[in-house]
């Protein structure tokens, strides 16, 4: 079984920075595909960035610019860093990886910016 523990998120005003990371752990023999998803109220989940094991990266066009995704292969850690935040980037923050042949989620830091 694979856990996954987020750090970080918080409070932030507009324009600020903030950074978020998941460490995968347990007995892990494949990850794959690494990333964050997010959840705002009264929307659905949706994808922020994910990055691939060869170190690919993709985002969501509503962070291009803004947001870097980068992992850790030997620590099996995910990190996210959030600049230039705004409002919409308010949300639950959850950690993903495909890993062991399964989807793997985090229980979600909260990420708040305020005007």
């Amino acid at each position: 079984q694979v856990q996954l523990v987020e750090s970080g998120g918080g409070l932030v005003q507009t324009g600020g920075s903030l950074s978020v990371s998941c460490a995968a752990s347990g007995r892990i023999f494949s990850i794959n595909n690494m990333g964050w998803y997010r959840q705002a109220p009264g929307h659905q989940r949706e994808l922020v960035a994910v990055v691939t094991s060869g170190g690919n990266t993709n985002y969501a066009d509503s962070v291009k610019g803004r947001f870097r995704i980068w992992r850790d292969t030997v620590k099996s850690t995910v990190y996210l860093q959030m600049n230039s935040l705004k409002s919409e980037d308010t949300a639950i923050y959850y950690c993903y990886c495909y890993a062991n042949m399964h989807d793997n989620w985090g229980q979600g830091t909260q990420v708040t910016v305020s005007s």
